[in-house]
């Protein structure tokens, strides 16, 4: 037997061994390497970006803005989109999920649900409210996003720890990146010129955003009209100011400078869309949020998804050549360059990461490369759809057969359809031989079958990676290169470079300095985000990373 003092001493030995080796091991614990990871994640969509705008404006960009990211980043200089129609929605979508819309649903900035023949916007949401003014602008959702986004899975990695805003003009550009999990996304009211949300994400506007309003920095950018910010003589990359390619604004007799946006809000403030003022705004409600919601400056890593809508606006209206879309970019460089430094300041140099894309590119105006000798066409959609109506409609004795001729898709009014038990077949065949004979038309295939068809192969993949038989229409044009719907300005929605190949940047936390000529994908930054912050792909991811890009 043991004495009772020396068992008394064993037991407090035994404890005091058990205390030390539990206290090993929380230190332990306390001292494990912390996973890796950037505070801050900045995602920036600039709308309507072609790719070559990284080049053809760079002998007067700024040190720190688009020349920074391409000297200290890395850049995919081949990336191309990987489905049609090419637009903002969808580019959007793809970018944040790495997948396509026959996956992630998103088929247009609107689409037809073709069960029920209703024409929806892309973010559209009847159940929610807007939140920060009293327009219906803010009754806006990413519910009809079908996959998650490499938000949503930062969110999930994270217990919903991590911080996710999404800040754009546009709704979409706000919406779509934040994703389903998202903190908060904003967006721009025409009608009050604020900065909304829904009730989706909150019931009233946080006070900092309160107080960003109360700024009313559109009226004060507006107010200072658009100049260029160098002599006119200076844009040579760009045709004369006045030139018959671009679109005017209502009130002025000629699309020139300067454009007195001072008389152009006193009903709404959409113009701020249409003008680099636009872009500027975005930056300032980046910058609150940093500050406000204290991004990048807490122990988990937060992500900012950025959009830059006024880009858009200025070359739908203005074209390729202008100077209107050179200024726009230059001023869009300095406002990129100060960003940046704002981040190294309020984040830290190396802290964080930020890329850098566009959700699709641009056609040159037609008119203009048909002055010049280069093949192109004026496409005229809506001329075609009424005459193609016409067709069915004496043949079939039903009217608007074809609900909608958007992004050269056929839509057939599937209501009637039913109602008056027609051979959809049948329909579809007449719609194919008609279109087929149109000039301008280089492939028309239907969509449920174009893996039959003669069409290449990099266009075909494209087709079928943009077709969800639910929201997409039925029959696929392919134009010629060069034609396009529109006179004035520009459009895009086609499967060509110059819609199709965008910028694809990767600078700070993680990223090598360095390019690739290889081609690379939309759908791959995604999975390559999800490498860099270790976390799971999104849900219908088909890309691949961008191992290059990694350190």
């Amino acid at each position: 037997m043991i004495p009772y003092e020396k068992k008394h001493t064993m037991n407090r030995v035994v404890v005091f061994a058990f205390l030390l080796i539990s206290f090993a091991g929380f230190a332990q614990q306390q001292n494990a390497e912390k996973l890796p990871r950037p505070k801050l994640v900045v995602g920036i969509m600039v709308d309507q970006m072609r790719w070559d705008y990284l080049y053809r404006y760079y002998d007067r960009y700024q040190p720190n803005g688009f020349k920074r990211m391409l000297k200290e980043g890395f850049t995919c200089e081949n990336t191309l989109i990987d489905y049609v129609p090419t637009v903002t929605g969808i580019g959007h979508s793809t970018v944040y999920t790495g997948s396509v819309p026959a996956i992630h649903g998103i088929t247009g900035n609107d689409f037809i649900i073709n069960a029920t023949g209703k024409r929806i916007n892309c973010v559209e949401d009847s159940i929610v409210q807007t939140v920060g003014s009293s327009s219906n602008a803010g009754k806006m959702s990413p519910r009809n996003l079908l996959a998650t986004t490499i938000t949503d899975e930062l969110k999930l990695a994270t217990n919903f720890r991590s911080k996710v805003i999404g800040v754009a003009l546009k709704d979409r550009g706000a919406i779509l990146p934040a994703g389903h999990l998202a903190n908060a996304a904003y967006w721009f009211d025409d009608a009050s010129g604020n900065m909304i949300t829904s009730t989706y994400y909150m019931t009233e506007l946080p006070k900092w955003v309160q107080e960003f309003n109360a700024k009313k920095l559109p009226e004060k950018y507006l107010k200072q009209n658009w100049n260029t910010l160098y002599g006119l003589n200076t844009y040579v990359q760009s045709l004369p100011d006045d030139n018959p390619y671009e679109g005017k604004f209502s009130g002025q007799e000629t699309p020139t400078f300067p454009v007195k946006t001072s008389g152009m809000f006193e009903k709404g403030f959409g113009v701020l869309r249409r003008v680099p003022f636009g872009n500027t705004y975005t930056f300032d409600m980046a910058r609150a949020a940093v500050e406000n919601e204290k991004l990048g400056q807490g122990a988990l890593t937060d992500f900012l998804a950025l959009s830059f809508s006024a880009t858009d606006g200025v070359g739908h209206q203005f074209a390729i050549n202008s100077i209107e879309v050179e200024d726009t970019y230059l001023r869009l460089d300095k406002d990129l360059a100060s960003f940046l430094t704002f981040l190294d300041g309020k984040v830290g140099k190396g802290n964080y990461t930020v890329f850098l894309t566009a959700d699709h590119g641009a056609a040159h105006n037609s008119r203009m490369l048909m002055d010049h000798n280069v093949p192109a066409g004026i496409w005229k959609g809506g001329e075609i759809m009424k005459d193609l109506n016409a067709l069915l409609e004496k043949k079939y004795h039903a009217a608007n057969l074809i609900t909608s001729f958007s992004a050269s898709q056929v839509s057939l009014n599937y209501p009637v359809i039913r109602k008056d038990n027609l051979e959809e077949e049948s329909i579809k065949q007449d719609c194919i031989r008609y279109l087929k004979t149109l000039p301008g038309v280089a492939f028309v295939s239907d969509m449920a079958k174009v893996s039959e068809e003669s069409i290449p192969e990099e266009i075909k993949n494209r087709i079928i990676n943009g077709y969800n038989p639910y929201r997409s229409g039925v029959i696929q044009v392919i134009l010629e290169p060069g034609w396009q719907g529109g006179v004035l300005g520009t459009g895009h929605s086609v499967w060509n470079p110059y819609d199709a190949h965008i910028p694809a940047v990767f600078m700070g936390w993680g990223i090598k300095q360095g390019r690739t000529v290889r081609q690379t994908h939309m759908t791959d930054i995604a999975p390559t985000l999800a490498s860099l912050l270790r976390v799971q792909m999104p849900s219908g991811t088909i890309g691949k990373a961008i191992p290059e890009a990694l350190k």
